[in-house]
């Protein structure tokens, strides 16, 4: 299986550090976030992954470099031009894998203790096009499943809007959230490929468009865990008092 790390994000909410620094390398329990999400990957049995960079992103190059890639092939998808948002991202990193695997994308500020092998088991199993690890907590902004778990649509609870417009938010589908690490196959690169509208775009409208044609599994994982988006300070500091208790 292959790895995508998105680590472009410019991490306003974390101003004035990320003034000087990318948000990947913020540090939690005195480690990287990318450096625990590339261990974590890696202890998966991820060896090839891609890193997508734009802020920032020389620091990127030589962290890496400087702790020689962790023992594993780590390349990158070059975004100082212009930021692609996640599916853009998506579509630019595929020139970078030779293989027909599937592609974990794990974002770089989601600090979590998920046994990566559970979503890539789920994912096999499911034999679906693509897994997105969900949960029940609560969010402005969640996906909406049917009864097996596959993906119809979006819901923003803040403004009404769906997407599709019309979809029926009944009881028959239940809303999750979005955990910020997925599992694709080369259907899905196929597909974004030739459909995705222009260079930069968010990949979760396109989820839902390609889920008329393609499998999109939901999952959420049988056991509890540990998951904090450190993308905001309070959050962050949530991650960091966590990762001193371990």
């Amino acid at each position: 299986m292959n790895g995508l790390i998105f680590a472009a994000g410019i991490g306003s909410r974390l101003k004035p550090w990320t003034d000087f620094h990318p948000k990947a390398l913020v540090e939690v329990g005195n480690k990287p976030m990318l450096q625990r999400v590339i261990e974590n990957m890696k202890k998966a049995g991820i060896e090839n992954i891609i890193i997508n960079i734009h802020h920032m992103a020389d620091q990127i190059v030589d962290f890496v470099k400087s702790n020689d890639s962790f023992g594993i092939n780590i390349s990158f998808s070059d975004e100082r031009d212009s930021l692609l948002d996640t599916g853009g991202a998506i579509v630019k990193a595929s020139r970078l894998i030779n293989n027909n695997d599937p592609v974990m994308i794990h974002n770089a500020d989601i600090y979590t203790d998920l046994d990566l092998t559970t979503l890539i088991a789920a994912h096999n199993q499911s034999k679906a096009d693509a897994t997105l690890l969900t949960s029940r907590r609560e969010s402005s902004r969640q996906l909406l499943a049917d009864n097996d778990g596959y993906l119809c649509g979006w819901i923003n609870h803040s403004t009404g809007e769906t997407i599709p417009e019309h979809i029926d938010n009944s009881e028959a589908l239940h809303q999750v959230s979005f955990n910020g690490i997925h599992i694709i196959n080369q259907s899905v690169l196929e597909w974004l490929c030739k459909k995705a509208p222009g260079k930069a775009f968010p990949i979760i409208p396109q989820y839902i468009a390609m889920s008329r044609e393609l499998r999109i599994s939901t999952v959420i994982p049988r056991y509890d865990y540990t998951w904090v988006d450190i993308g905001k300070p309070a959050s962050l500091e949530m991650a960091r008092k966590i990762a001193q208790e371990l």
